[in-house]
C-alpha cells in the first residue's frame, strides 16, 4: 500500500490506551458502522450491538494491526459484515426493513409522509429480498460510499466480480420493484412480509 493509512496514528494511540483514542475512533467510525448494520439487519438495536462488538475487537486487537496489509477501514467493515452474517444465521431469516424512518428536515404534508414511508419500505424490502453477496455490494457501494476498489477489497472479490454484483442487483431491485408497482404491492409473499 502506497499511501499512509489515516487510521494508523489513531490505532497506535489506542494501542497506548491513550484516554481520547477510544473516543475519537468511536466518534469517528459509529455513524458508518450503525448505518452498515442496521441496512443489513434491519434492526437498529442489532446494528447497535454490532458496532459495540466491533469496537471492543479495535480495542483488543490494536497491537497486533499491521498497516501495511489493508486499510484499517477495510477490515473494520469486513469485521462489521462478518458480525452482521453471523447475526443472520442465527436468526435464519433475511433482514427486512431498517426500521428507520427518514429523517425530515422540513414537515412534509401527511399523504406525502405515508408515500415515502412506503417507497422506503418497499426498498428496504426489495433490498432484504436480494442474496447476501448483492445486498452486501449494494450497501458497501451506496449507502456506505465506498467505491467500487475499497467495496471490493472488503467483499474479498475483483472490482470485476463486484461490478457485476451491482449489475445483477440493480437488475434485480429494479425488476422487483416495476413487478410491485404493477401488481400494486399484492406479489409480496409472507416471507417477504417478516
Amino acid at each position: 500500500m502506497n499511501e499512509e493509512d489515516p487510521d494508523a496514528g489513531l490505532l497506535a494511540r489506542i494501542d497506548e490506551q491513550e484516554p481520547g483514542a477510544v473516543r475519537e475512533m468511536v466518534a469517528r467510525k459509529l455513524p458508518r458502522l450503525l448505518a452498515l448494520a442496521t441496512r443489513m439487519l434491519g434492526d437498529r438495536d442489532e446494528a447497535s450491538d454490532v458496532a459495540q462488538e466491533v469496537f471492543i475487537r479495535i480495542w483488543k486487537q490494536a497491537s497486533r494491526w499491521q498497516s501495511g496489509q489493508a486499510r484499517f477501514d477495510t477490515w473494520l467493515h469486513r469485521v462489521a459484515l462478518n458480525l452482521c452474517y453471523d447475526r443472520l444465521r442465527r436468526r435464519h431469516e433475511v433482514p427486512l426493513d431498517d426500521g428507520m424512518p427518514e429523517p425530515a428536515d422540513h414537515a412534509p404534508l401527511p399523504e406525502d409522509q405515508l408515500d415515502d414511508t412506503a417507497r422506503s419500505a418497499r426498498i428496504a424490502a426489495a433490498l432484504a429480498a436480494l442474496p447476501a453477496r448483492q445486498r452486501e455490494a449494494l450497501v458497501l457501494q451506496y449507502y456506505q460510499e465506498l467505491s467500487n476498489m475499497e467495496a471490493a477489497a472488503v467483499m474479498g472479490i475483483s472490482v470485476d466480480a463486484l461490478e457485476s454484483l451491482l449489475s445483477r442487483a440493480r437488475r434485480t431491485l429494479r425488476s422487483r420493484l416495476v413487478a410491485e408497482r404493477d401488481d400494486g404491492g399484492a406479489h409480496v409473499s409472507g416471507k417477504e412480509r417478516r
